[in-house]
C-alpha cells in the first residue's frame, strides 16, 4: 500500500510537472510568433509615426521636465480630489521603474545579446512619442467616478473616442490579467529571488511580507499610493543611478567599447565576446524591444491611467509630464543599467562564470565597493515593492471599470493573494506571460492612437502651454471638457 500511494505521488508530480512544461512551450510559441517581425515593426511603427506626426516632441524634453516639477496654476479657489502633475508621474514611474530596468535589461542581454541594449534604449527614445499621445487622449476623455475622482486610460479612450464598449472591456480586462501578471507575479518573483539568494530569506515568507506591505499602502486608496510614490521614487531613482555612475567610472576604460560592442552587435550582430554565444538581429531587437517595452509601457497604454487621475485639466500638460517618465525610465536607466552590464562582460568577463540570465547585474554590481551586491538586491526588493504598488492603481481602475466602484474590496484581496503566488512560482512562467500579456494589450491601444490621431495636438508649436481653464478653438487649443457619449449626454461611468 505504502508503495503504491508513493508510486501514485510520484505519478500525479510527474504530470503536474508535464503540465507546466506543456503551458510553458504553448505561451513560448505564441510569443515567437507575436513578438516577430510584425508586431516589432508595428510597435517601432507607432513610435516613429507618432513621433513625426507630432513634430518630434522629444526635442520639448527640458520643457517637459520643467513642467513635472511646476505646479499649474488653477483659477480662483478650485480644489481637486486627484494627484498632481508630479503626483501621477511618480505614481507611473514607481509602476515603470521595476526590476525590469534591471533584472529585465540583464534577460535581454542574456537572451539577445548586447545589442539589445540599443534596441531597448532606442524604444525609450521613440517611444516617448506614443507615451505623449496616449495620455493626451487618456485626459482628454476622461470621466469622474461615483466618488468625485478623475479616472481614464486607454479603456476610457476605446468606450467614449472609438465609442467601442466591447473593445474597452477587452482592454480593461487585459489590464486586470496585466496587473496580476506583469505588475505583481513579476514584481513578487524577482523579490523573492533576490531576498533568497542575497540572505537567505524563504521565498514564502518574503511572499507573505510583500503582501503585507504592499496592502497597508492600497488599501489607501490613490491618495496613499501617489503620496508615497512622491517620497520614495524619486530617492529610489537617484540612489540607483549614483550605483552605476560610481560603476561605470570604474569600468571607465571599457566605457568606450561596450558601446561600440552594443552598437555593432545592435546593427551587425556576431558571436559575442569571444564567441560565448551568438545572437541575430532579431533576437537583439526581440528582447530589447520587449524588456524596453515591459519597462516603460509606451504602446500598452497602462502609464494613461495614473495620468487621467491628475488635476491638471490640459491634456497636453500632463501628457509632457507623463512622457518624461519613459525617458527617466528607458533612455537613463535602462541604459545606464545595460552599460554597466556590458562594460562588466569586458572588462571581468570571468564573473560570467555560471551566471545565469537574470544574473548579469548582479555579477556587476558585485565590483561596486561597500556591498554592491547588497546594495543591489536592496534597490530591487524596493523597486519592486512600488512596482507593485503602483501597478496595483492599474488593476483597480480596470477592474472597477468593468465591475464598479463597490466592488474594489474584492480586486485590492486578490491581487494581495498574488503577491504570495508570484513569489513562490517558476520564474520562467512569469516573463513569458509578461510578453504575451504585453502582446495583446498593443493591438487595442495602437488602434484608438491611429484612429484618434487627428484628436492629439501640441502646443509648443510656436505657442507656450497655457494652464487650464483657457478655451479657445484653434488647432492647438487646450481645453478640457467633459467628454460626450454616444446619446449626447455627460458620462459618468463605464
Amino acid at each position: 500500500m505504502e508503495t503504491y500511494i508513493t508510486s501514485h505521488s510520484y505519478i500525479l508530480e510527474l504530470r503536474n510537472y508535464i503540465q507546466w512544461y506543456a503551458v510553458l512551450k504553448i505561451i513560448s510559441y505564441a510569443n515567437d510568433f507575436l513578438w516577430g517581425f510584425p508586431l516589432l515593426f508595428l510597435l517601432m511603427g507607432t513610435h516613429l509615426f507618432f513621433t513625426l506626426k507630432l513634430h518630434i516632441p522629444q526635442r520639448h524634453l527640458g520643457k517637459a521636465l520643467r513642467l513635472s516639477v511646476t505646479g499649474e496654476k488653477r483659477e480662483g479657489n478650485d480644489s481637486t480630489k486627484n494627484l498632481s502633475a508630479f503626483g501621477a508621474l511618480a505614481t507611473t514611474l514607481a509602476a515603470t521603474l521595476g526590476t525590469g530596468n534591471i533584472i529585465g535589461v540583464s534577460t535581454a542581454v542574456a537572451l539577445g545579446g548586447p545589442g539589445a541594449v540599443f534596441w531597448c534604449w532606442l524604444t525609450g527614445l521613440l517611444g516617448m512619442a506614443t507615451s505623449y499621445a496616449e495620455c493626451y487622449l487618456s485626459v482628454l476623455y476622461k470621466e469622474k467616478n461615483s466618488e468625485g475622482f478623475s479616472v481614464g486610460g486607454p479603456m476610457y479612450v476605446l468606450k467614449n473616442g472609438l465609442h467601442s464598449k466591447p473593445l474597452a472591456k477587452f482592454y480593461a480586462f487585459c489590464t486586470i490579467c496585466a496587473a496580476f501578471g506583469v505588475g505583481c507575479t513579476t514584481q513578487a518573483n524577482s523579490l523573492a529571488q533576490t531576498t533568497s539568494s542575497t540572505w537567505g530569506l524563504s521565498p514564502h515568507l518574503v511572499g507573505i511580507a510583500a503582501a503585507f506591505a504592499t496592502g497597508l499602502v492600497i488599501l489607501g486608496g490613490i491618495r496613499s499610493i501617489g503620496s508615497l510614490c512622491i517620497k520614495i521614487v524619486p530617492l529610489l531613482g537617484i540612489l540607483y543611478i549614483a550605483g552605476c555612475f560610481v560603476l561605470l567610472v570604474l569600468n571607465g576604460d571599457f566605457l568606450f567599447q561596450a558601446i561600440l560592442v552594443i552598437l555593432e552587435h545592435a546593427l551587425l550582430p556576431r558571436a559575442v565576446l569571444g564567441g560565448i554565444a551568438g545572437y541575430s538581429l532579431k533576437q537583439a531587437a526581440r528582447y530589447g524591444i520587449a524588456r524596453g517595452l515591459f519597462t516603460n509601457e509606451a504602446g500598452i497604454g497602462t502609464s494613461a491611467i495614473p495620468a487621467a487621475a491628475s488635476d491638471t485639466l490640459n491634456p497636453s500638460r500632463q501628457a509632457f509630464v507623463s512622457m518624461t517618465a519613459v525617458f527617466w525610465d528607458t533612455v537613463v536607466m535602462c541604459l545606464l543599467s545595460g552599460l554597466v552590464i556590458v562594460t562588466n562582460m569586458l572588462k571581468h568577463p570571468d564573473s560570467l562564470l555560471h551566471v545565469n540570465e537574470t544574473g548579469l547585474a548582479d555579477a556587476a554590481f558585485a565590483y561596486l565597493p561597500f556591498g554592491g551586491r547588497q546594495f543591489l538586491s536592496f534597490a530591487l526588493a524596493a523597486f519592486a515593492i512600488t512596482t507593485l504598488i503602483g501597478w496595483s492603481y492599474f488593476g483597480e481602475k480596470a477592474f472597477a471599470y468593468l465591475w464598479g466602484d463597490g466592488n474594489i474590496g474584492v480586486y485590492k484581496l486578490l491581487y494581495i493573494v498574488m503577491i504570495y503566488i508570484g513569489a513562490v512560482i517558476p520564474l520562467n512562467i512569469v516573463w513569458e506571460c509578461t510578453d504575451f500579456i504585453n502582446a495583446l494589450m498593443i493591438f487595442p491601444n495602437v488602434l484608438s492612437l491611429f484612429l484618434l490621431q487627428d484628436k492629439i495636438t501640441t502646443p509648443f508649436i510656436g505657442k507656450r502651454i497655457p494652464h487650464a481653464g483657457i478655451r479657445g478653438g484653434g488647432r492647438n487649443s487646450l481645453s478640457f471638457r467633459k467628454p460626450i457619449s454616444p446619446h449626447g449626454e455627460r458620462t459618468q461611468g463605464s
